[in-house]
């Protein structure tokens, strides 16, 4: 999709992705870096969750929001994932 412009540093960006792959996409996000924000939003775009990342976030401190979204996977079979990222 599309990137949305925010404020003068920040984007939005959004994936649409199977409930089995959302785990795997949000990891794959937060390798990339410089994401500000997640939101993961149902098909009816029902927000399910939504956190914060920080420069320097480490795995470790990250894994209960992972375990979340795992459980979140499980439930759903359509979602989206709405990044917010820094220039």
């Amino acid at each position: 999709m599309p990137k949305k412009k925010t404020k003068n540093s920040e984007w939005k960006e959004t994936f649409k992705v199977n409930g089995e792959d959302l785990l795997k996409k949000v990891k794959e996000i937060i390798r990339e870096g410089n994401v500000r924000r997640l939101i993961i939003q149902d098909k009816n775009q029902k927000t399910l969750i939504e956190f914060p990342l920080t420069v320097g976030v480490v795995i470790g401190v990250i894994a209960p929001v992972l375990a979340a979204i795992g459980a979140i996977a499980a439930l759903v079979t359509e979602c989206s994932i709405t990044v917010v990222r820094e220039e």
